[in-house]
């Protein structure tokens, strides 16, 4: 299997090339130049289910043997679909270290790093811009793997406690960076670094985002693992809290492999950058808006240029598979207490989000069909905004209180290039 850049620029390279690299020498995020065809039985095994589709795209870089273990040392947790009624479901993706959706790219992607790094003679960087829980995802992930350090970016103040507590209070091999501005700030640090020809002669540089296909891919197992849930799944909407749109490209990528699903909705929050290119045909990317579903709080999303590739650069094309919309804090508000009120569950803000889109247009599916909306997050990592609107307290895993317990440890930064750079340079 060959990696080819968006931008259509850089050579095709090895799967291990895309991983170490990231970003494409033109600046493009890598894709695969084809897609293998998958099916699997009704009530497949999860692990099977996810080695199955890794390595389908790394097939002869990592023997089959160690690829599995690798698989099932990263993904030893499950992503359980809930029926909430007889055409709502939800899929939790929040029960890994972490308790976040983020436990399975960035775990996976931890492993596979540190299989190609063997034999390189120095440290590799990795760079991860985060609106909330990558960062914690990735610090847990590559926490004491030796040969590699991890800097997180985050934005000042935009973060929840409970996020920036996990992201800050690690040490060792992981730094947090508080980055006075917006995650697209950080977002544009990042790719910054990555076009920096000087600074890669002095650091080797990788990237934990989404813009890592050793993040994406991961993240179509869960898609798989939903509809294998299903006796008999019929037709198929699944709505994606979506920011940086790495969520959506996977179960897009999948959906090309064969996934039975009629049809995704990008649930979006204020900020509407793809809503309104479904809408328009026309992308206008803009400051991003600070929200309660502040993972999402993206205004240019990187992985738009994967969807465009995707559909051939055609809004036409990327309709017949994408639904798209977007909802208000006091909407989603609304929803949290919706959601608990008829169906007794809790949801965090993200998951309302997607909950919302789902309702939005599974009422304009034929009848029979089932909705799923992904819950991304545990709710108890937005304590705060759960317990205002449902007028009690969200019981918080102690994996989560441990962390409320430590100092936090982070070195603040405007959003300025040359003041990261220096940084990158810096022996920390």
């Amino acid at each position: 299997m060959r990696y080819y850049s968006t931008n259509q620029k850089a050579l095709p390279v090895s799967f291990r090339h895309a991983v170490l690299k990231g970003l494409a020498e033109d600046g493009g995020l890598y894709m695969p130049e084809r897609f293998p065809v998958l099916n699997f039985p009704a009530g497949t095994p999860f692990s099977e289910i996810c080695f199955e589709v890794a390595k389908s795209f790394v097939e002869q870089e990592i023997p089959s043997p160690i690829l599995r273990e690798m698989i099932e040392q990263a993904i030893n947790f499950d992503a359980p679909l809930r029926k909430l009624s007889d055409a709502i479901y939800v899929l939790e993706l929040f029960h890994g270290p972490t308790l976040a959706f983020k436990d399975f790219g960035a775990r996976v992607m931890s492993r596979l790093i540190s299989y190609f790094v063997r034999g390189l003679d120095r440290e590799v960087t990795v760079l991860v811009a985060t609106s909330g829980d990558t960062g914690s995802a990735v610090a847990n992930g590559f926490f004491r793997v030796d040969g590699i350090r991890v800097v997180l970016l985050y934005p000042a103040g935009k973060v929840s406690p409970i996020q920036e507590k996990q992201l800050t209070t690690l040490g060792e091999n992981i730094v947090a960076l508080e980055v006075r501005g917006t995650f697209d700030d950080c977002q544009a640090l990042v790719k910054q670094a990555f076009r920096d020809l000087d600074l890669h002669r002095k650091v080797q540089l990788t990237s934990a985002n989404s813009i890592s296909i050793a993040r994406l891919i991961p993240q179509c197992f869960y898609y798989w693992h939903a509809i294998s849930q299903f006796a008999e799944p019929g037709s198929v909407l699944i709505s994606v809290p979506s920011g940086n749109f790495g969520n959506l490209t996977a179960g897009l990528i999948a959906k090309r492999m064969g996934l039975a699903v009629e049809s995704f909705v990008a649930a979006c929050n204020s900020n509407s950058a793809i809503p309104q290119y479904l809408a328009t045909g026309k992308f206008e990317p803009r400051p991003s808006v600070q929200t309660i579903s502040n993972a999402m709080d993206v205004g240019n999303p990187s992985n738009f240029d994967r969807m465009l590739a995707l559909y051939d650069h055609d809004v036409y094309k990327m309709r017949k598979d994408v639904l798209a919309a977007n909802f208000s804090d006091a909407v989603t508000r609304a929803a949290i207490r919706e959601i608990f009120e008829q169906y007794g569950y809790v949801a965090d803000p993200h998951g309302a989000v997607g909950y919302l889109g789902l309702k939005r247009f599974l009422e304009k599916c034929p009848a029979g069909t089932c909705g799923i909306f992904l819950e991304t997050a545990h709710p108890a990592k937005f304590a705060e905004i759960v317990k205002e609107v449902l007028g009690q307290p969200v019981e918080i895993p102690e994996r989560l209180r441990q962390c409320l317990d430590k100092e936090k440890n982070a070195i603040t930064l405007s959003n300025r290039y040359d003041e990261f750079r220096s940084f990158l340079l810096s022996s920390w």
